[in-house]
């Protein structure tokens, strides 16, 4: 049947190949039996290509599969030796991710504990910070009364001290409980 098929397509071909003048040629000039051979001589120089075609190509694929089967198994056998180490890097990476996200929470927990401690600084300095202003604005009255008391006691004007605003300051001072002073000198 492969014959016959063969024979067909050599016939063709060489029926196709020559000219149609050539074959009228041909034709004319040759005998049916020189026809015949020439066609098979055709199919045999047609049929011999195809065999070293075929031929060449299962060398190549025989070649492919020798090596190829050998570069496969090595290649399965190299990533079947990485496994257990990508499997132990997944892990530690895993394990890394992990620390990481509990540092994140214990640093954002610290971050917000530090904010709310700034906060409540602030507010308390801003506290200490009214309490001085006040406090101090007391003081600087009760010095500059003293230092106008002592700039006219200086200048003898002792009675006409006691009758001024900065003198009602001074007693004020004196008889005040939260300055620091002797009872003694508070009666003077």
């Amino acid at each position: 049947m492969a014959v016959l098929r063969c024979l067909a397509t050599a016939l063709l071909l060489a029926a196709g190949v020559q000219g149609a003048s050539e074959q009228a040629v041909v034709r004319n000039n040759m005998n049916p039996i020189r026809k015949v051979v020439t066609l098979l001589q055709a199919m045999q120089k047609k049929v011999t290509a195809e065999g070293e075609a075929e031929k060449e190509l299962y060398e190549k694929f025989m070649c492919y599969c020798k090596t190829g089967g050998g570069d496969l198994s090595s290649s399965i056998s190299s990533a079947e030796s990485k496994v257990p180490a990508v499997g132990s890097a997944i892990e530690a990476s895993k394990d890394k991710l992990t620390q990481a996200k509990a540092d994140l929470k214990g640093a954002q927990t610290d971050r917000s504990s530090a904010e709310a401690s700034m906060a409540e600084a602030g507010a308390l300095r801003e506290k200490e910070a009214s309490a001085f202003a006040s406090s101090k604005a007391e003081y600087d009255t009760n010095i500059a009364a003293i230092t106008k008391a002592v700039a006219a006691l200086e200048k003898g004007a002792s009675g006409s001290f006691l009758q001024t605003q900065n003198a009602q300051i001074l007693r004020n001072l004196a008889a005040d409980s939260k300055v620091d002073m002797l009872d003694a000198d508070r009666q003077d």
